[in-house]
């Protein structure tokens, strides 16, 4: 395979798209924030095809996802912004926002960043869903977990899992509310947030 392939993509796909076929069933357009290599973009659109699926990242990983974008015959999935959480996001108000092993690999303070960008561009009512492992209560919820930590902070010593109620209380500053925690396989997570309206907050 000439394309770049993720074998953590391939097992963790299905199940991802089950829960949002549920959560974007009505949601025309979605942001990906973090498409890595563009594996799950491809799988994404393809299976939600009433949806218009678009592609972010930093400019070094455009190039594998166009890898993937190029082999993809629908007319759904949109080329990669350059999209860095640290920097100024280039989009409006986007309907909903969509992002995966993101938030353990980038510092704290880039998640910080993430959740700023998330209150500037998310409109009212809509929806953001984060997939990925996170600690309860300062507490590995598994021991592959806390392996798992142990070889983020010796591939960069800001990478770490995070504490769910941490990263929570970023969101509820953020003006997003918690719809849903769920359990994924591998010890992972699904995330649901939805942006507040003004009189609600």
């Amino acid at each position: 395979m000439n394309k770049p392939f993720s074998q953590a993509c391939e097992n963790n796909k299905a199940p991802i798209l089950a829960v949002l076929e549920k959560v974007f069933a009505k949601t025309p357009t979605v942001l990906e924030v973090g498409s890595g290599n563009g594996q799950h973009a491809v799988y994404f659109a393809e299976h939600l095809p009433q949806l218009i699926w678009q592609t972010s990242d930093r400019d070094e990983n455009h190039r594998a996802i166009k890898c993937w974008l190029d082999d993809y015959p629908g007319n759904n999935l949109r080329p990669p912004l350059s999209l860095d959480v640290d920097r100024p996001w280039p989009v409006d108000a986007v309907e909903a926002i969509f992002s995966a092993n993101t938030l353990h690999i980038m510092s704290f303070a880039s998640v910080e960043n993430f959740f700023d960008g998330v209150k500037a561009h998310l409109q009212e009512d809509g929806l953001l869903v984060v997939y990925g492992p996170f600690n309860y209560k300062g507490a590995f919820t598994s021991d592959s977990n806390a392996r798992f930590n142990l070889w983020l902070n010796e591939q960069n010593p800001v990478s770490a899992i995070r504490d769910f109620e941490a990263v929570d209380a970023l969101a509820q500053n953020a003006g997003l509310q918690l719809l849903e925690d769920i359990a994924m396989p591998a010890n992972n997570r699904v995330l649901i947030w939805r942006k507040m309206s003004a009189d609600e907050g």
